[in-house]
């Protein structure tokens, strides 16, 4: 592996551990406020990262009780951070079950125009019960249907973005013609999921398309990314598991005519840092001690689909079956991982605190720096989503100290070089395919 790795900042109100609203540096109030939040996001771009990441579900999540949920609805707060950054990427989640392409694809269109071709969409299939039962459904649909769904959608929302072509807008004032209505056409899409006749009320984006974005990991999921994906938010505990990942993702692009570099994969990492190894693994158990069992046991039953909260804690993980209509690549990652290390129900807790699943690694500047660049040049990576324990302390010790060490290795950029989030990943501006199609004809 050769050149530069790619950082995400993937952003959570509080931070990424569970109980990070309970420590002292972090302010859960100050948390429902933009100003959190464009605190956050000039720091990730004074460290040049290249993104800004929100993610999303369409129900209350887990047990408010015992954790802080102020969830703001992604799009409408990058629009407003789009007003307060000029190169950072903004990337938002949104679901293709409980949205319709119309929608998203005009949505995504504005914020691509209001930031200046900087937003990316993060496309998910939306695994959760309660989200189906807040849009009229009794239950979710089952994981493969949701999959079906999704690549109609994203097909749609593509035809769309190409119902302008890019030079649709004259604006010639002497004429009096403001669009050459002759380059702007309907799409007439009928499938099986959706019928759109189109076109879109607004210009093609300045990317052509948002930077397209998946985290699912299944071998559904996988594939999915392969055929649609740009970038590719995944979960991995080990090197091995992460380096398998990349080569069954990459190896799966040829039979869509992509090339290898036509995707970034990027594992999170939740980096727990400090001067010493032994302060950050004190931090660590600092965080730790602030666990409530109760949210942690319920957020497990939820991802495995099956009650565990009546068995006893220090006990072993039971029996949970080896299949979920949900989550799949994160139930296999979670009962892997308790199988794996023979981990009770308490360690197993403890595990995913800090990053439901994702990689969580204590330690010092240098060896944070030391397990990225193993990753990047190993081949496992093509960058990282971050993920700070607790906000906005643990972005800016990511920004001041660890980023410093990369660029000391010149594995990252000093300086943004592009404008659009498509020039910070280095992908290209898609072509439009209505436009291809009539030269072709």
């Amino acid at each position: 592996m050769s050149g530069q790795l790619h950082l995400n900042a993937f952003v959570m109100p509080n931070g990424h551990h569970e109980a990070a609203w309970r420590h002292p540096s972090a302010d859960p109030r100050r948390a429902r406020t933009l100003r959190h939040y464009a605190d956050i996001a000039r720091t990730a771009e004074r460290g040049k990262l290249d993104s800004l990441f929100l993610a999303d579900g369409v129900a209350l999540w887990g047990n408010v009780k015992h954790n802080a949920h102020s969830h703001f609805e992604p799009l409408t707060l990058l629009s407003a951070l789009a007003a307060t950054t000029d190169h950072i990427g903004l990337i938002a989640t949104a679901s293709t079950t409980y949205n319709e392409p119309y929608h998203l694809a005009r949505k995504f269109a504005s914020l691509d125009h209001l930031s200046g071709g900087r937003a990316g969409w993060n496309i998910v299939t939306s695994a959760g019960e309660d989200e189906a039962r807040n849009f009229n459904l009794g239950s979710r649909p089952g994981h493969e249907l949701r999959y079906e769904r999704a690549t109609e959608f994203v097909d749609v929302a593509k035809k769309l973005w190409d119902s302008w072509d890019d030079d649709a807008a004259v604006i010639d004032k002497a004429s009096g013609i403001c669009a050459d209505t002759g380059r702007i056409r309907p799409i007439e899409h009928d499938g099986e999921y959706f019928r759109v006749r189109g076109p879109l009320n607004i210009e093609r984006p300045v990317q052509g398309y948002p930077l397209l974005v998946q985290a699912g990991s299944s071998e559904t999921g996988k594939e999915y990314a392969a055929r649609h994906a740009e970038a590719v938010f995944t979960a991995q505990q080990t090197f091995a598991e992460g380096k398998a990942f990349y080569d069954d993702v990459k190896g799966r692009l040829a039979k869509y005519g992509r090339a290898s570099d036509e995707i970034k994969i990027l594992p999170g990492i939740s980096p727990i840092i400090g001067r010493t190894e032994a302060e950050a693994r004190a931090r660590e158990a600092e965080l730790n001690a602030l666990i409530a069992p109760e949210y942690g046991l319920r957020q497990l039953s939820q991802l495995l689909d099956h009650d565990v909260t009546r068995y006893p804690l220090d006990g072993p993980l039971p029996d949970v079956g080896s299949f979920t209509e949900g989550a799949q690549s994160r139930f296999d990652l979670v009962v892997g991982l308790a199988r794996r290390e023979n981990l009770t129900i308490r360690q197993l807790l403890e595990r995913l605190a800090g990053g439901r699943g994702h990689r969580v690694f204590a330690g010092t500047p240098a060896r944070i720096a030391d397990e990225l660049e193993h990753w990047f040049t190993g081949g496992a990576a093509d960058g990282f989503n971050v993920m700070p324990p607790i906000l906005p302390g643990g972005l800016d010790e990511f920004v001041d100290l660890v980023v410093p060490e990369l660029r000391r290795r010149g594995l990252f950029r000093t300086e943004y070089t592009g404008t659009t989030l498509r020039e910070h990943y280095g992908l290209a501006r898609p072509v439009n395919r209505n436009r291809v199609k009539e030269h072709a004809a």
